[in-house]
């Protein structure tokens, strides 16, 4: 079982409820959450409100999409007896401290926050102009602070959202703290992640068509690969190329071992290999990988009970923490549950 105990510094990160994951989501953060498991007290969240935060006119594969997001987790190599795995929405204990701390959340933190201009500039087909899109860093607030979580792990982009919550942190503590604050101020734990492009050389993206999915079979990997763009510069059999400008050669740095590596650059800036062959390395690296997490998830698809019972007593886990930080919460504000008598003063 994952300690409930401090002796390790916690860790509290998760992903949006938005259906499978691809190799951009493992590489840039679930291949980390792995490794993590055996150095942190481990928190993991399907973030089913964060999905409403965008998507909020249609809510109907909200449940099924965050089955899906946890089934790849568990095909990855999160583990249940490792980390405690679980449902945002079901901790109703987020919503409550959220609700308290967009009390004293001033609104120009919220409206200085990077990715809530870059996100209002860059999705023009859906209307995030609602108090739950502004509001969501303090959301992420409560759920980073309500494990106490000692470190979040995030890449350059997320590293606003965490210092927003350090300053909520230490204004709740401020405010309401009078012997020992109830609070820390978590760090930012920086995982950069190497240079994932799709299959048309842009970021790996669901909304820009171009993924290999963690849960596609052999044949699809093998066809996505063989459409991916190559360098620009290599027109003809018998130019040599590139693989540092190339987005195989990018694949086949994160995937293959040294030996493929030296033989696609070799073979690339000589032309001695064509795309062809060296898309089939590519290919053969991708599928030693996704081939034994699909066989771990197959287990889970077969009978998906078993990956909703992880989830039923992941988030009974994380209920037990989240309360016992509310209970504290709630005391120094003078809002605890039931009769006190009142004191002489």
């Amino acid at each position: 079982m994952a300690s409930s105990t401090k002796s390790r510094k916690r860790v509290l990160s998760g992903m949006r409820s938005t259906g499978r994951l691809h190799l951009g989501n493992y590489v840039g953060a679930l291949d980390n959450w792995v490794r993590m498991q055996d150095h942190y007290d481990c928190f993991f969240e399907v973030a089913d409100w964060h999905a409403l935060t965008t998507d909020y006119a249609d809510t109907s594969r909200v449940k099924e999409n965050s089955l899906e997001v946890a089934l790849d987790w568990l095909a990855a190599g999160l583990d249940p007896e490792r980390s405690v795995i679980f449902i945002q929405s079901h901790v109703p204990a987020h919503a409550e401290l959220h609700l308290l701390f967009s009390m004293i959340a001033p609104l120009g933190w919220l409206e200085r926050v990077p990715t809530y201009k870059e996100q209002r500039e860059n999705i023009k087909d859906k209307d995030l102009g609602t108090y739950g899109f502004l509001g969501y860093p303090v959301l992420q607030s409560a759920d980073i602070l309500i494990y106490k979580a000692d470190v979040v792990p995030v890449g350059e982009d997320q590293v606003a959202h965490v210092e927003l919550t350090r300053e909520i942190a230490r204004r709740f503590n401020g405010f309401y703290c009078r012997a020992k604050d109830i609070f820390p101020e978590p760090q930012s734990l920086l995982t950069p992640a190497p240079k994932l492009p799709g299959t048309d050389g842009r970021k790996m993206s669901k909304s820009y068509g171009n993924t290999i999915m963690l849960t596609d079979p052999e044949p699809v990997v093998r066809q996505k690969l063989k459409t991916m763009v190559t360098d620009p510069a290599r027109v003809r059999r018998s130019d040599p190329g590139n693989p540092d400008v190339c987005p195989v050669g990018d694949l086949h740095k994160i995937f293959s071992d040294r030996s493929t590596l030296d033989k696609v650059y070799e073979g690339c800036r000589s032309a001695r290999i064509g795309c062809i062959e060296c898309k089939s390395w590519a290919a053969d690296a991708l599928v030693r990988l996704l081939v034994p997490m699909q066989a771990r998830r197959k287990k889970y698809e077969d009978n998906p009970r078993l990956g909703w019972d992880i989830l039923e007593a992941g988030s009974e886990r994380a209920r037990q923490a989240a309360g016992e930080t509310m209970n504290e919460v709630r005391e120094a504000m003078g809002m605890s549950l039931g009769y006190e008598a009142p004191t002489n003063k």
